[in-house]
């Protein structure tokens, strides 16, 4: 184990427990602490969005989808982004309006209520619990991601990895609620956006250059090239539609309402 590597991700850690207990001074009401007193700003929500909704997937699981089919999983990455576009530009304006007029709604669950006047509260809770439902599972599966991550890399036994990442997470979205999950997730997202950049860079500029990089692929396979490969226009389609997941993920319209102004979201 590198103890450099290990000390660092060490201050990394503790600097997000910071920011938690940061924010936690902060937070003096409800409506701080669940949606951050919608005053979130663009660039802060923009990277918060990202890293929220990539994070594990973007940058273990995507990278193993092309190495083990090649460039054709390019399409899911295309896909994602004409849908994180198209919410952005529809979604993201009304509902950062409608939640404030629906009686201030907090939550979706509260905004649905609130939207279609259902005195019953059936539409609140149903609403709550297959976001309860499908978000834990969607959560387990980021820790999962996060606990093989410091395994492999750290030679760290996976149950321990597991209970860390899981106490660390929970002890600063407790300590400082919306406003400290954000300022993490902008943080991580700088970090991932970097390394996103870095990598491949660094990778053709070892390699001499893109063509080379390109012909060292194609030498392994020359399937791994090729975006079209194994692929008809309904495969193409089943690809581009992880797009649409966009359009209903609770952490991600989360941030869209917790925007300081409407005005802000096409910065």
């Amino acid at each position: 184990m590198n103890i450099t590597v290990l000390l660092t991700f060490l201050v990394y850690l503790l600097g997000m427990l910071f920011i938690g207990v940061l924010f936690y001074r902060k937070a003096g009401d409800l409506s701080d602490y669940i949606l951050g007193g919608r005053r979130l700003g663009s660039f802060v929500a923009a990277l918060s969005v990202g890293a929220s909704d990539m994070s594990g997937w973007l940058l273990l699981g995507l990278p193993g989808a092309v190495y083990a089919s090649g460039l054709n999983q390019i399409w899911i990455a295309i896909g994602l982004t004409i849908g994180a576009y198209l919410n952005w530009q529809f979604l993201a304006p009304r509902l950062r309006t409608f939640t404030e007029r629906a009686g201030n709604a907090l939550t979706i669950s509260d905004f649905l209520e609130y939207r279609f006047n259902d005195r019953s509260h059936s539409l609140r809770l149903l609403s709550a619990l297959a976001i309860m439902l499908f978000f834990g599972i969607y959560t387990a599966a980021g820790l999962v991601g996060g606990a093989v991550l410091f395994k492999n890399t750290f030679g760290i036994d996976y149950q321990t990895a597991l209970w860390v990442g899981a106490a660390v997470i929970i002890s600063y979205t407790f300590l400082g609620g919306f406003l400290a999950v954000c300022w993490t997730d902008f943080f991580q997202g700088s970090l991932m956006l970097l390394a996103l950049l870095a990598v491949p860079v660094t990778i053709i500029a070892m390699k001499g250059g893109p063509s080379e990089t390109l012909a060292i692929i194609s030498s392994k396979k020359q399937e791994y090239t090729n975006a079209l490969a194994g692929l008809d226009v309904l495969r193409i389609a089943s690809l581009m539609a992880w797009g649409l997941g966009y359009f209903g993920q609770p952490h991600i319209l989360a941030r869209f309402m917790a925007v300081r102004t409407q005005g802000e979201i096409p910065k």
